[in-house]
């Protein structure tokens, strides 16, 4: 059996669109439950429910009790989950883009708020203090 790709363990643990919503609702801080409901706009209780459990089980999200009886939670995310935030904003970037608007344009690309340039991701080694092409980066499938 082989090994999964870096990104086929990136998907296991975070991969469908619930999941993801619930960690770009946590990006600006901690939510309870029914905040989280209110900022994932069609989300059932039960899924909500369960993607909070699987983000909690693998370590996206922590979950602290705020009141005993009933038992209810306020959600933040952990470390993990705020490495997370950065490969968000380029998938909604990049969905921007390619999604028209209801006037038929296409939303401009992400822009640096000092110059009004558009962004570009790039792979960069700290190291060497250089921009990496694809060819030269090369992935691993430890973590």
């Amino acid at each position: 059996m082989r090994e999964p790709s870096p990104l086929e363990a990136a998907l296991e643990r975070v991969g469908d669109r619930w999941s993801l919503l619930v960690v770009e609702a946590l990006l600006d801080g901690p939510r309870r439950f029914n905040e989280l409901g209110e900022a994932v706009s069609g989300i059932a209780p039960n899924i909500l429910t369960d993607r909070l459990r699987r983000l909690e089980r693998e370590r996206i999200l922590v979950a602290t009790p705020y009141q005993e009886r009933p038992p209810r939670m306020s959600y933040a995310l952990t470390a993990d989950g705020r490495d997370l935030a950065s490969a968000l904003r380029l998938l909604a970037d990049w969905g921007a883009r390619r999604v028209p608007a209801a006037d038929g344009s296409i939303a401009a690309p992400m822009r640096h708020s000092r110059c009004g340039t558009p962004l570009e991701a790039r792979w960069f080694c700290p190291t060497c203090d250089l921009a990496v092409d694809e060819p030269d980066a090369e992935a691993t499938t430890s973590f």
